[in-house]
């Protein structure tokens, strides 16, 4: 009458898996790592931390729970950096600076990776953005972009023409 235990676990098995793990590395290729996808989240980190640890106007960042993360090369290539305020760790190739994991004590089960760092698809798009409010007025926020005439490939933003005051009721 009673379904027998195997087959009761295995209905609520679920693959850990969906496909091929996503895979990444550093910018010299020492430190190598792949996470199972889909990625649990992805996000654009605005805060002053990430903007000066990636030297960029913001961090867009993959996180993954850490049982589903895995060094495949180089883990002692790593090196981390203890921010003891905020008590986060950032882990970077320590040959090449790349910024490889960012640890948040508020999520001690997920890392963080910077998503630049995958060849590939993650499962998941950033559609967050955390500290929006820290968010550079340098930053590109996607105006509209022209080639710009005798450089191929580069692109800029027009600035904006002030409207000149009308001729009427001038003198």
């Amino acid at each position: 009458m009673f379904p027998e235990p195997e087959l009761e676990e295995q209905k609520k098995t679920k693959p850990v898996s969906l496909g091929k793990p996503a895979a990444g590395q550093c910018l010299c290729g020492r430190v190598a790592f792949e996470i199972d996808v889909p990625a649990r989240w992805a996000w654009h980190d605005h805060s002053p931390a990430s903007r000066r640890a990636h030297g960029a106007a913001y961090a867009t960042y993959v996180g993954s729970w850490k049982k589903r993360f895995r060094i495949t090369k180089g883990k002692t290539s790593l090196t981390r950096y203890q921010d003891v305020a905020t008590k986060t760790v950032r882990s970077f190739c320590a040959h090449c600076g790349t910024p490889v994991i960012y640890e948040r004590p508020r999520s001690p089960h997920m890392v963080n990776i910077p998503r630049a760092l995958f060849s590939g698809r993650t499962g998941r798009q950033p559609l967050y953005h955390i500290a929006i409010e820290e968010l550079q007025e340098w930053a590109y926020t996607g105006e509209p972009l022209v080639p710009l005439k005798g450089y191929p490939g580069v692109v800029w933003q027009r600035s904006k023409k002030k409207k000149r005051a009308s001729s009427e009721g001038m003198f």
